[in-house]
C-alpha cells in the first residue's frame, strides 16, 4: 500500500510540474493560444496540486498509524 501511494505521489507531482510548464509556456506565447489555454492550464494545476497535497496527507496519516 505504501509503495503504491509513493508512486501516486510522484505521478501527481510530475503532473503538476508538466502542467505548470505548459501553463507558463502558454502565458509566454500569448496570442490566441495563450488566451484560450493559459487560464485552463493554471486551473488544472491547482486541482492537481490539491490532489498531490491530499495524497501527501494520506501518506502521512498512514505512516503515523503504521510507524
Amino acid at each position: 500500500m505504501a509503495q503504491t501511494l509513493n508512486i501516486l505521489i510522484l505521478v501527481a507531482i510530475a503532473a503538476v510540474t508538466v502542467t505548470l510548464g505548459f501553463g507558463i509556456y502558454a502565458l509566454y506565447r500569448g496570442g490566441e493560444f495563450g488566451r484560450s489555454h493559459s487560464n485552463k492550464l493554471m486551473r488544472l494545476r491547482i486541482v492537481l496540486q490539491a490532489t498531490a497535497i491530499a495524497l501527501l496527507a494520506v501518506a502521512a496519516f498512514i505512516s503515523g498509524r503504521l510507524g
